[in-house]
């Protein structure tokens, strides 16, 4: 899709620890941004509607939804049984073309369920990714999947993850050359177990996929690549670490820059340093995290994101469509089967 051609994109408002205000917040600053796209927030009438009266602007509207899913429920359950849940009602909308894409900082387990079961997948695609880019040294960052979308693999889904990632990467941050890498226990090929190794060999083999190779996690965060692949299971342990890991760090420093008047002295003067370091380390910088394989956009927020991290992923979300995202990948695939790849 070109630029300023219209987009429309529903955004989940009751999903997230922050909703809905947090959401209503990110869209209104997002509909003044670009206004050459529509946003319809989906969610209470009586709680979303008093948030934007008197200030919403032409690009918004609301879409009433009686229901919404908490974040300790059974995600295909509450998906099947809530028709009327804002999240469901966003994809359905996704599905049946109403909008471009969707949003939602709500439960990642029944979004990954309405995305299968309401939105539907990519042809030739068996298990969708949940994609998040990693802060790197040199701010330019990895983008990692899957992070949690599925717990196990094969080592066709791994390929798929490496196709889709790389297209992505492509497509929506305008790398020419993506590298992509395999999550390892170490470089050396022919490392790791069965699944890993047989990965390893798809990847590789593939003419359209710049392959770096097997990647340790100690050095994901010093960029060794662009796009990496893992399982889920180790994908999700590997982020948490990360997150656990630059929580210590910045609490650490904040305790010992705050413990005496000398230490207060020696903050003021770090202090640029230190917020840049933050910034570098906060998820809301980069909003939130595409499920791909699915047939439309769909895209996971945080789920204590505030307005500034919504408006991140509404970009993201817009970069995707306007570039054609979806559509790039079910062409790349299609054309693999039909030469037999």
């Amino acid at each position: 899709m070109e630029e300023g051609i219209g987009l429309r994109i529903a955004i989940d408002a009751m999903g997230g620890d922050l909703a809905p205000e947090e959401a209503v917040k990110g869209v209104l600053e997002a509909a003044t941004e670009w206004p050459d796209t529509s946003f319809v927030l989906v969610g209470d009438e009586q709680r979303v509607g008093p948030l934007v009266n008197g200030r919403k602007p032409p690009n918004v509207e609301l879409r009433h939804a009686s229901e919404a899913i908490g974040p300790d429920e059974e995600p295909v359950r509450a998906v099947r049984r809530k028709k009327d849940a804002s999240m469901v009602v966003a994809a359905r909308m996704v599905k049946e073309g109403e909008a471009d894409a969707m949003l939602s900082a709500g439960n990642t387990g029944a979004l990954m369920a309405a995305g299968l079961l309401v939105v539907g997948r990519i042809p030739g695609i068996e298990r969708p990714a949940l994609a998040q880019t990693i802060p790197s040294t040199d701010d330019v960052g990895v983008l990692a999947l899957d992070l949690g979308a599925n717990v196990e693999a094969r080592p066709e889904h791994l390929y798929m993850y490496a196709v889709m990632g790389s297209l992505y990467r492509k497509l929506v941050h305008g790398m020419e050359q993506p590298r992509v890498g395999l999550l390892n226990v170490g470089t050396e090929e022919g490392k790791g177990t069965e699944l890993m190794k047989e990965a390893y060999g798809l990847i590789s083999a593939d003419p359209d996929i710049r392959f770096a190779g097997n990647i340790e996690a100690r050095d994901v965060l010093q960029r060794a690549c662009d796009v990496l692949v893992c399982d889920g299971f180790s994908g999700n342990v590997m982020l948490k670490s990360f997150e656990g890991a630059a929580a210590l760090i910045m609490g650490e420093l904040k305790r010992a820059f705050t413990k005496n008047a000398i230490s207060k002295l020696a903050a003021a003067v770090v202090k640029p340093g230190l917020n840049r370091l933050r910034r570098k380390m906060d998820y809301k910088e980069y909003g939130g995290a595409p499920l791909l394989g699915l047939a439309g956009i769909v895209v996971k927020c945080h789920g204590s994101s505030d307005a500034r991290a919504f408006r991140n992923g509404i970009r993201q979300a817009r970069d995707a469509v306007r570039h054609g995202l979806i559509r790039a990948i079910a062409d790349h695939i299609s054309g693999k089967e039909g030469s037999g790849g």
